[in-house]
């Protein structure tokens, strides 16, 4: 086992501590490796983290270690306590592999949750012969640390969403950093609602939210109304498939409202099944339906003045001017508008 004793020595070397020998344990299923303190070398407070006198020593311990080749690896260490005249009080000494009363090692947990990010916790654990509850410590662990450690720095532009992550519409509020080569979940709150989205702007606090240009958000009124308070000086650039969902709303009930009222006047219902015919984008229709809708456009319906009105605001997504945006496509679509809400 020499050769394993070398590639710890070489990767995960801890100062003052002796990978002391590696075997097999008793049902050939791991390896354990036994670690001493290296001659000479002072314990270390796990409060303060200055070394102090010795006092006594506790029972073995082991700690889960990345495994090697199929075999589940652990480091047997009897930890020393240490009387520490700064903190005024007998404390366990202080373990560079492990955190705490955790019984995986830093390096187990840091591999876990990279592993996280490729497969479920469920497929982790069962690669690794762990379990879904190490996993999840793994991730919290890594997530503890770098929020301690993070440096926020200038935000200029953010973007919030939220996720569903369980069944009975359970939300999350997500935000990140979103900018020219970095793009970075900056906060979770749970719920999707005014106090949640407040949340993040208390912990980043009045200074940084101050320097925020650029509010990318959909159209979810409690992310409105915070960021009308919050941001109000920033741009708020909203999500193009909520704006396209909103027309499409406008335009369906503009469709069913006239569809009732040429049937309660005894018209012929020339809006019959016509629903996707006006929802569908006209590279979509199929060659029977581009004929019918066709027919349909030569009428002169409140109906159809919106499906026009819809057609015109797709030009807004290829414009690379905002003044060419702003004189063209939008003042003709808000024209448009009101005749189309007029009939």
């Amino acid at each position: 086992m020499l050769p394993l004793i070398t590639i710890l020595n070489r990767c995960h070397h801890f100062r003052g501590f002796v990978y002391q020998h590696a075997c097999f344990s008793s049902d050939h299923k791991s390896i354990e490796i036994a670690v001493r303190p290296r001659k000479g070398s002072t314990a270390v407070c796990s409060r303060c983290h200055q070394p102090a006198p010795g006092y006594d020593q506790l029972a073995e311990r082991r700690y889960e270690f990345i495994p090697f080749w199929g075999f589940l690896v652990f480091l047997l260490y009897a930890l020393r306590r240490v009387e520490c005249r700064r903190c005024e009080a007998v404390v366990v000494e202080e373990g560079p592999w492990g955190n705490g009363k955790h019984q995986l090692t830093n390096a187990y947990m840091l591999f876990l949750a990279r592993w996280a990010r490729r497969l479920s916790w469920k497929e982790t654990a069962e690669a690794f012969h762990s379990s879904w509850d190490k996993v999840c410590d793994a991730v919290e662990h890594v997530v503890t640390f770098g929020l301690e450690h993070r440096t926020l720095g200038q935000i200029d532009a953010i973007g919030v969403d939220e996720i569903q992550y369980a069944k009975g519409h359970k939300y999350l509020t997500l935000v990140y950093q979103i900018a020219l080569g970095i793009t970075r979940l900056l906060w979770v709150g749970k719920e999707r609602t005014i106090e949640s989205f407040q949340g993040f702007f208390t912990t980043i606090g009045g200074e940084i939210t101050s320097k925020i240009a650029f509010v990318c958000s959909d159209m979810w009124e409690p992310y409105l109304k915070v960021i009308r308070e919050k941001c109000s000086e920033a741009l708020h650039i909203l999500d193009r498939f909520h704006i396209v969902a909103k027309m499409n709303k406008a335009l369906d009930e503009v469709r069913a409202g006239e569809s009732r009222r040429m049937a309660s006047e005894g018209r012929t219902p020339l809006l019959k099944k016509s629903r996707w015919l006006l929802l569908k984008r006209e590279e979509n229709l199929k060659t029977e339906q581009r004929f019918r809708l066709r027919d349909l456009l030569r009428y002169n319906l409140r109906t159809v003045r919106a499906y026009l009105l819809k057609e015109a605001f797709q030009q807004l997504w290829d414009y690379t001017s905002p003044a060419w945006a702003g004189s063209s496509s939008m003042s003709g679509a808000g024209k448009r508008c009101v005749r189309a809400s007029n009939p």
